[in-house]
């Protein structure tokens, strides 16, 4: 039976909660964005008038597409080229979705979708429907036909995993940015000691370049070889300009809700760096350098007010 406008129109408003819901569950923009647009094709081929409760249908729909797709994911990444980090999204974009609470906010921070990483399907599915969007056990329940009990147990197992995973105490936006306005400052001067300062012992740097952009195999670890990596990355050199198409513009702002350095040539995000910074120290940089990840930002990026750059890099 084809859809009404009527039918259209209830899809279309479920659309940004969607789109919200899959980036938190995938990690990709663009996946997320395919995983909706499955939803809506199946949307499409139903009888929408015997649907009660559409919002419910399409987010069981949504989610067990998306634990499809987290599935396949895992045997994918085995063969990823590199470290893998999920795709940034800078601040304005809707597809971080609602941010008025701590742990909405949390719940799509950069640290922790890369901590998503540890979690099974199931495990991913309950924290995001339950941490950032509030749904009830019993209608996740419903959404993942286990029982509410276990939907319980699930979520308490995932938010245990993640809290063993996240750094010390953060500290606030102010703050964070005079850190990271020092990090690029002492980076700069191609000496370690300053930044050896700003770093914790236990430090660590990792970045993704799905293997179209140069970028460490594994992660480095430890304030000394941290130090020497960052300051080796921002060293000028004429083939990283000739790699990036230009001498980038650096600039700090916030990506996933959290103070990140972003590089862009000529209107073009080529590479996003977030940090986690605690009250003692930068405790880890990742960096997403992927073209194919930094599609959604650029466009983001263009439609935004942005200020002066800090500098010009290499």
């Amino acid at each position: 039976m084809p859809l009404t406008m009527q039918d259209v129109n209830r899809f279309e408003g479920a659309r940004p909660r969607l789109e919200a819901i899959a980036y938190r569950l995938l990690g990709s923009a663009s996946e997320a964005e395919d995983a909706v647009q499955e939803t809506f094709l199946r949307w499409q081929a139903t009888d929408a008038g015997r649907i009660e409760v559409p919002e419910a249908w399409l987010t069981k729909v949504l989610t067990n597409l998306c634990l499809n797709q987290l599935t396949s994911a895992r045997a994918r990444r085995e063969t990823y080229v590199g470290e893998w980090l999920p795709e940034p999204l800078l601040d304005g974009d809707p597809m971080l979705g609602p941010a008025d609470t701590a742990e909405q906010r949390e719940s799509v921070s950069y640290a922790v979708l890369t901590l998503m990483e540890r979690l099974t399907p199931n495990e991913r599915a309950v924290y995001v429907l339950r941490e950032a969007f509030d749904y009830p056990h019993r209608e996740i329940a419903e959404i993942l036909d286990v029982s509410e009990s276990a939907s319980q147990q699930i979520f308490r197992r995932a938010k245990k995993h993640l809290a063993d995973g996240r750094p010390r105490a953060e500290i606030d936006a102010a703050a964070a940015r005079r850190v990271v306005e020092e990090f690029l400052a002492a980076a700069t001067t191609g000496r370690t000691e300053p930044l050896v300062k700003l770093l914790t012992a236990d430090v660590l740097a990792v970045g993704d370049g799905g293997g179209k952009v140069p970028a460490r195999a594994r992660a480095v670890e430890g304030t000394l070889a941290v130090a020497k990596f960052m300051r080796g990355l921002f060293k000028p050199a004429p083939s990283k300009r000739a790699l990036v198409g230009g001498s980038p513009e650096m600039y700090v702002t916030t990506a996933n809700g959290d103070i990140a350095v972003v590089a862009v040539v000529d209107g073009r995000v080529v590479g996003i760096m977030c940090l986690d910074i605690t009250d003692e120290g930068i405790a880890a940089f990742r960096s997403q350098v992927n073209p194919d990840k930094l599609q959604r930002a650029t466009e983001v990026w263009a439609a935004t007010e942005h200020g002066e750059p800090l500098f010009r890099a290499f």
